[in-house]
């Protein structure tokens, strides 16, 4: 993706003429918790009163719906919001889903998932799992990948406006910040970057400045 304009405002840029659509491409960092935790906690309290699943069978779940999860968010990141257009529809559309996110990196209103997207989302991803998985299974996988999204979303917002402490967490947010201000097409993952070594795709300046600690 080319990037021509990047600007630190952190005002919402107007993306539809429609007054309908564009209130649905925006949202508070906050909404998505309201949203997906109680549906979390309703999963997990079926599980455990309705489909009576053991509790280390549910932890195994759990926790591969949170791995699963990682690697959805590098898939989507790379072959879905970094998809190549090739000619003006596919434009805006690339604009629409994430090319306004490069142009505003610091816009508060467009750096977390809108439900507009992401409920649709998650319930496809829920009937695909209900295919795979039996019903105790499901409710123990499905929120591990949903608190996955959520944990993206959440550090999403915060690599954005603030200032990580710790170490682990001050590497993750360059990471990301290389992608924004060095090279788009590089360093796809967000709450981590397990998948981009997986598949070479790290940012080169981070590659050089991991050698000279070396």
């Amino acid at each position: 993706m080319a990037k021509n304009y990047i600007s630190n405002s952190t005002d919402s840029p107007r993306i539809f003429k429609s007054g309908m659509l564009e209130p649905l491409s925006k949202v508070h960092f906050s909404i998505p918790l309201y949203i997906f935790i109680p549906i979390i906690a309703y999963c997990i309290y079926r599980d455990f009163t309705l489909e009576k699943v053991q509790l280390v069978a549910f932890i195994g779940y759990f926790i591969g719906g949170l791995f699963i999860w990682t690697f959805t968010e590098y898939f989507l990141h790379r072959f879905v919001f970094h998809f190549t257009p090739h000619n003006d529809w596919q434009e805006r559309i690339h604009f629409i889903f994430h090319g306004v996110h490069h142009d505003y990196p610091r816009d508060r209103k467009r750096l977390v998932m809108p439900p507009s997207v992401s409920l649709p989302l998650a319930f496809l991803f829920y009937l695909l799992f209900k295919a795979i998985f039996s019903s105790a299974a499901l409710f123990a996988f499905f929120p591990g990948f949903l608190l996955g999204y959520l944990c993206y979303d959440m550090m999403h917002y915060a690599m954005h406006h603030y200032t990580f402490k710790t170490n682990a967490l001050k590497r993750i947010q360059q990471h990301h910040m290389l992608h924004h201000y060095q090279d788009p097409l590089k360093g796809f993952g967000v709450t981590s970057d397990l998948w981009d070594k997986v598949f070479h795709s790290e940012s080169v300046m981070k590659n050089k400045l991991t050698k000279e600690k070396k």
